[in-house]
């Protein structure tokens, strides 16, 4: 037989196959451009996750989580929160530095300039390495001046995870807030384009799959005191705290 009329039985498929792939390849390209047109709106509701804002309600403590920022924007929003008459009393709570001074000394001062009486702020120094053991020792503090009701205080980005591990270790039946001070720090509109915002949106992930993991077996102890939840609690012939 003349090899001019060889029939090769896989050319048609290796050229289906080829075929095939170079329409995946520019499919995955296509789907590449298209997200790359869309990432701002899909960063912006990542960072959004974190964000937890409450509305206020009338408490017995307002408490400041420590590690403020260099210009004490959750000092100056707990300030702002108390002169606004939420709640007769304000915890700054922060790490022991020195056996003599620490971060709620430095939180303290921040209130203070910020117009809240020294009569009205509660030091709250402790030996916490992170926001579990932090919020673990305020649990603490808000069983022993038996409060019912408490607004937490924190950076936006640091709500969502705060919320998590406060209703988990605060005393149970605590009727928790969250309240979020805005960073001068952190944009979660464009945190993606300074290096500040990504080292924050990367450790508040890590933090966030770290405290899910360890507090997986944890139930939440907090109550919500929505109006929702009133309704409900009217309709099981409960009275809200």
């Amino acid at each position: 037989m003349s090899k001019f009329c060889h029939f090769d039985p896989f050319s048609n498929a290796q050229r289906g196959g080829i075929f095939s792939r170079l329409l995946f390849l520019i499919g995955f390209v296509i789907l590449l451009f298209f997200l790359y047109l869309i990432r701002a709106p899909i960063l912006r509701e990542y960072a959004s996750f974190f964000i937890v804002d409450d509305a206020p309600q009338h408490s017995d403590a307002i408490i400041m989580l420590g590690d403020d920022n260099f210009k004490g924007d959750r000092a100056a929003h707990a300030a702002e929160l108390f002169k606004a008459g939420w709640a007769p009393k304000v915890v700054a709570s922060g790490r022991a530095l020195r056996p003599y001074a620490g971060i709620a000394e430095l939180e303290a001062h921040d209130l203070a300039a910020d117009g809240v009486p020294e009569s009205n702020i509660i030091r709250f120094s402790h030996s916490a390495s992170d926001t579990h053991e932090e919020c673990v020792f305020i649990g603490q503090l808000v069983a022993k001046n038996n409060w019912k009701r408490v607004i937490i205080v924190t950076s936006t980005y640091h709500t969502r995870r705060s919320r998590y591990i406060c209703e988990r270790t605060l005393p149970p039946g605590t009727i928790l807030r969250m309240s979020a001070a805005k960073d001068s720090e952190f944009d979660p509109d464009d945190w993606w384009r300074t290096r500040n915002g990504l080292r924050i949106v990367f450790h508040e992930s890590v933090g966030m799959i770290d405290s899910l993991w360890e507090m997986r077996h944890d139930e939440v102890k907090t109550r919500d005191s929505s109006l929702l939840s009133i309704f409900f609690l009217a309709l099981a012939g409960l009275s809200p705290p």
